[in-house]
């Protein structure tokens, strides 16, 4: 049985969040910020490159912090459906 959450690198989360329609937003203390609008709300994914590859923990986060479920987050490119 597959992971709940596979492990994922800081290349694959932002090419998810590209593929969601988030842009690069600017750095700060060795973070990435990720912006977009959907859902009539404005979300911030916070993205750490030092911490790749990310656990179910930092994953969940971005997750909720992208206002995206974990099948859409994980789908929307075909590297990172295939590990669901």
């Amino acid at each position: 049985m597959p992971k709940k959450y596979p492990p994922l690198t800081d290349t694959e989360v932002v090419a998810i969040l590209i593929a969601l329609g988030f842009a690069y937003s600017h750095s700060s203390g060795g973070h990435d910020f990720y912006k977009a609008a959907h859902g009539g709300k404005h979300w911030t994914v916070t993205v750490d490159p030092h911490d790749s590859p990310y656990d179910a923990f930092l994953l969940k986060s971005m997750i909720s912090q992208s206002g995206y479920s974990r099948e859409q987050f994980y789908r929307a490119t075909k590297k990172t459906a295939k590990k669901i």
